[in-house]
C-alpha cells in the first residue's frame, strides 16, 4: 500500500485522525446551512454548486463538519471525492468528516488520501457490487507515513502550489473550449430557426454514398489487424490511442478501413448521451478498421468543413433529432443508419465555415497547450516523490 522511505514512521490513520459522525436530524437543520453532497465534491478535490438549505428541506440525518475537517466520500471511492472545506456545514452520510489530530497536518492528510495508490487501495477494500462503499473501519486502518509536522506542512505547501498550476491549466483549457462555442454562436446564430435561410441538408446528403457499418474481431478469425475502440470517439475529442489488436474472420475491405474524412458515430450505448457521439480522426491510423459499434459517414469536404460538422453535431437541435430516433433495447440505446442519414441542419457558405474551422483549430491548439499536465502525470510524479521523501 505504501512505498515511503523507511525513515518515516507510519501509524494507522485512526490513531492520528478521528472520523467524526456527529449527526443532525432533519428537523434540527437550521435554515441557511451549507449542504455538501457527493455531487458537490469534484474529482479534483474542489467544491461545485454548494448551496444553502432550508429547515425541513432535507429528509434524512446529515453529518456536521467544520473548516478543520477533511471530507472523505466513502461511496465509490474510485471517484476520489475528497476535499478540504473552508466553511462549516452539513454533509451527506456517504461523506466522512475526518478531524486530524496533533500529529498530522490537515493539508498533508488531504494530499495523502488523494494519492492514486490510496484511491486504488480504498477501491479494492470497498464492498458492494453496484454501490461500492468503503467501511469507516477499513479507512481508519490505512497506514499513513508521518514525517515531522514541519515537513508535512512543507510537503503540503509544495503540492498545493503544483495543484494550483494544474487548476489554472484546466481553467485555460475550459476557456478555450468556451471560446470555440461562443464563436460558433456568433458566426452562425440559431441554426434551428435558421434566420439567414441557408440551405438545409441531411447527413446523407453530404456523404459519398450511404453510411457504412463497421466490423468487429472474431475469436475464431484467421486474420490479424487493428480496430478502434468505442472510447476513441465517446470522449471530448477523438483519441487515437484507443486501438486494439484482434483477429478477424476475413481480410479488411476498403469500406471497413478508417479514413481521414470519416465522421465516426457511436451506434449505441447504455448512456443515451453517448449515442451518436461522433468525431473525425485527428491523425491517420494505418490499416485500422472501425468496429460494428460505430457507423462511418465519409463526408464531402467541398460542401462542409469538418470542424463545423463536429460542432453542429453537438447542438441541442441535432441531439433532439438523434434521441427522438433512437430506440432502447435491454437498457441499451441505439440509433440506426436510416435515422442518422435523415439528421438535418443548415449549411452556411463554405467561406464562413472555413473561418470557423481556423478559429476552432486555434482553440484546440490552446487547449492542448493548457492540457499538457491535466491528466496529472507530472503532478502525480511529484506526489510520488513527496511521499517517498524526495522533495
Amino acid at each position: 500500500m505504501t512505498d515511503t522511505i523507511k525513515k518515516w514512521p507510519t501509524k494507522p490513520l485512526g490513531t492520528v485522525a478521528k472520523i467524526e459522525r456527529n449527526s443532525v436530524a432533519p428537523e434540527d437543520i437550521r435554515s441557511g446551512s451549507l449542504y455538501v453532497g457527493l455531487e458537490n465534491i469534484t474529482g479534483s478535490g474542489g467544491f461545485d454548486s454548494v448551496r444553502e438549505v432550508a429547515n425541513g428541506e432535507l429528509v434524512s440525518s446529515k453529518f456536521v463538519f467544520t473548516p478543520e475537517h477533511v471530507l472523505y466520500g466513502k461511496l465509490r471511492p474510485y471517484l476520489s471525492k475528497i476535499a478540504r472545506p473552508g466553511f462549516s456545514g452539513i454533509c451527506s452520510t456517504d461523506i466522512l468528516p475526518l478531524l486530524p489530530g496533533t500529529e498530522v497536518d490537515r493539508d498533508y492528510l488531504f494530499h495523502f488520501l488523494r494519492r492514486p495508490e490510496m484511491v486504488q487501495h480504498a477501491t479494492t477494500r470497498s464492498t458492494g457490487a453496484n454501490l461500492p462503499r468503503l467501511s469507516p473501519s477499513e479507512l481508519v486502518q490505512f497506514e499513513i507515513p508521518l514525517p515531522k509536522l514541519e515537513e508535512q506542512k512543507r510537503i503540503a505547501a509544495i503540492l498545493d502550489k503544483a495543484d494550483a498550476v494544474r487548476r489554472r491549466r484546466q481553467e485555460g483549457a475550459s476557456l478555450s473550449q468556451s471560446l470555440r462555442r461562443a464563436t460558433f454562436c456568433d458566426l452562425f446564430g440559431d441554426l434551428k430557426s435558421n434566420p439567414l435561410r441557408w440551405a438545409t441538408k441531411t447527413l446523407g446528403d453530404i456523404c459519398h454514398g450511404r453510411l457504412r457499418n463497421g466490423v468487429s474481431p472474431s475469436s475464431s478469425g484467421d486474420y490479424v489487424g487493428s480496430v478502434l475502440v468505442l472510447s476513441a470517439i465517446t470522449g471530448d475529442r477523438f483519441d487515437a490511442t484507443c486501438v486494439k489488436e484482434g483477429t478477424f474472420a476475413s481480410p479488411f475491405t476498403e469500406t471497413q478501413l478508417v479514413n481521414e474524412n470519416d465522421f465516426l458515430i457511436c451506434r449505441g450505448n447504455g448512456n443515451v448521451e453517448l449515442v451518436a457521439r461522433a468525431a473525425f480522426p485527428t491523425s491517420v491510423i494505418e490499416h485500422c478498421v472501425f468496429p460494428d459499434t460505430m457507423i462511418a459517414a465519409t463526408v464531402d469536404t467541398s460542401v462542409i468543413e469538418k470542424e463545423y460538422l463536429e460542432e453542429v453535431w453537438r447542438t441541442a437541435f441535432v441531439r433532439q433529432q438523434v434521441e427522438s430516433g433512437a430506440r432502447t433495447t435491454n437498457g441499451t440505446h441505439k440509433v440506426n443508419q436510416g435515422v442518422l442519414e435523415e439528421v438535418a441542419f443548415p449549411i452556411p457558405p463554405l467561406s464562413l465555415q472555413k473561418e470557423f474551422g481556423a478559429i476552432s483549430r486555434d482553440c484546440e491548439t490552446l487547449r492542448e497547450k493548457f492540457s499538457d499536465d491535466i491528466d496529472g502525470d507530472l503532478f502525480n510524479s511529484l506526489v510520488q516523490r513527496a511521499f517517498k521523501g524526495e522533495l
